[in-house]
């Protein structure tokens, strides 16, 4: 059910670093093979010998798990979850961290840190009352129920429901969209889109000036202008 280890979690932060810095990587996909697409962290291998002192848990926590979803958040290029089957515990936190959410019919959400007793990490209590409200995230996370993809799709915290058989498919054309755009201009949307949920309406319009200045020196920039002017399509090389 593909439960994340430690070094799979430092190889996807360091595959969506990679992401940001390449100039050709222009849309990542997060894609899982198997019957789930992330049953949650894998526990087996996470007590080590010896005592346990203050402070162990949260700084395993903020390298760890915080770490995970940050890159995912922090990612400048469009993310996109293709959700295949069983996102739970980290492995919903990490589908819900991406900028857009494809689930197949037979995807399940669930909140699973109750039914261990413990606190939801890696940034469950941030993300969902972002996208679905505090209430019902409270319900989610006090129940720690199974949702649907359809009952997902419903309350806003997925795109769009396909097919099991589509959902590769449908993954690769919003990809595919979203590299041929500008790419900058998107990095830097989803820059402001992040921050607005934090701060308020006169720091949300102070960055989105600045946006507007960094990314007006960009060749896409000029190329959307000129080809709006010269009334054709536009070609964005993400530069």
């Amino acid at each position: 059910m593909n439960a994340v280890t430690w070094e799979q979690r430092e190889e996807i932060i360091g595959l969506l670093d990679d992401a940001s810095a390449a100039p050709d990587v222009r849309a990542v996909v997060v894609s899982a093979t198997g019957k789930g697409f992330c049953a949650g962290a894998d526990l087996r291998g996470g007590s080590a010998a010896g005592e346990r002192v203050a402070g162990d848990v949260a700084r395993t926590i903020r390298r760890g798990a915080q770490r995970f979803i940050a890159a995912v958040l922090d990612c400048e290029k469009p993310v996109i979850a293709a959700v295949n089957g069983t996102a739970a515990g980290i492995g919903a936190h990490l589908a819900l961290a991406c900028d857009l959410v494809i689930a197949a019919e037979e995807a399940r959400f669930i909140e699973v840190f109750v039914r261990r007793g413990l606190v939801p990490d890696g940034g469950g209590a941030y993300l969902l009352p972002r996208l679905v409200g505090p209430q019902r995230a409270k319900e989610l996370m006090f129940f720690g129920d199974a949702v649907s993809a359809a009952e997902a799709e419903r309350l806003g915290l997925v795109n769009r429901v396909v097919p099991a058989g589509e959902l590769e498919r449908t993954a690769r054309a919003w990809a595919e969209r979203l590299a041929q755009g500008p790419t900058r201009a998107l990095a830097l949307t989803k820059q402001l889109v992040n921050a607005s949920l934090d701060g308020d309406r006169a720091a949300a319009f102070a960055a989105e000036a600045a946006a507007q200045e960094i990314n007006m020196t960009t060749a896409d920039a000029g190329e959307g202008v000129a080809s709006f002017v010269e009334r054709r399509s536009p070609e964005f090389r993400g530069r």
